[in-house]
């Protein structure tokens, strides 16, 4: 009876010792501890070092950057590099091109015409006498059209019956350009009287009757062809 109630508590304790056993987390061991440590420090290392790589990368990185836009800045005497394509970089013997020659204006083109309002007049009409300036060339011309070379001449044969120079109060210049076929007009009343060289008095004036005379008109040293007209 004795040997069965030891028999039984063996069984009971080693039935109560395995499930003790299995049922119960096991604590690591300090070598476990230590290798573990060991592999946390490995990785850390690992990535500090891949940190550093990158950072190293980056900053190569920024000074070819630098280094180029510092290549392509003006240099230390502030002045920007001459392009290849610029004038400054052409050849010293580049032929300098010939200007073309401004054409120039033939004063022997320029004529000036004589005319009347009126082939003939009535004793109570004033000829209006007309003179009229013409640049017959191609290209402008630069005259002087001014009452100091303007003169309306009247004649009659070899008398001489009137000048608008001889009592002329002042003379004056009045350059014009005249284009290619254009002209300028001034016009003189004239009051049907006689005049002198000086302004001289002189009481006679010229006849009517059916009487030709001739109206020149002039303009420095050109003269118009003769204009005839006649006073009744």
């Amino acid at each position: 009876m004795g040997r069965q109630d030891n028999s039984s508590q063996r069984s009971t304790a080693s039935a109560s010792g395995s499930r003790t056993g299995s049922g119960a987390p096991r604590t690591p061991s300090p070598a476990v501890y230590r290798r573990r440590r060991l592999f946390v420090g490995i990785a850390l290392l690992i990535v500090v070092g891949l940190a550093f790589s990158v950072f190293a990368a980056a900053g190569a990185f920024n000074g070819t950057e630098k280094a180029s836009s510092t290549a392509a800045s003006p240099d230390a005497t502030g002045e920007a590099p001459v392009p290849s394509g610029s004038p400054s970089a052409l050849p010293s013997n580049t032929p300098t091109p010939t200007p073309t020659p401004t054409p120039t204006c033939n004063q022997n083109l320029v004529t000036v015409s004589a005319s009347t309002d009126k082939a003939a007049y009535g004793p109570d009409q004033k000829p209006l006498l007309s003179l009229k300036v013409t640049n017959g060339g191609t290209t402008p011309c630069e005259v002087n059209i001014g009452t100091s070379q303007m003169e309306f001449l009247v004649t009659s044969g070899a008398d001489r019956i009137f000048s608008s120079k001889d009592c002329q109060a002042k003379s004056e210049d009045l350059v014009k350009t005249i284009a290619p076929g254009a002209s300028e007009t001034a016009n003189f009343p004239w009051a049907m009287n006689r005049t002198l060289e000086g302004c001289k008095p002189i009481e006679a004036k010229p006849g009517g009757g059916g009487a030709y005379y001739i109206y020149t008109a002039k303009l420095g040293s050109k003269a118009s062809p003769k204009a005839v007209f006649q006073l009744n």
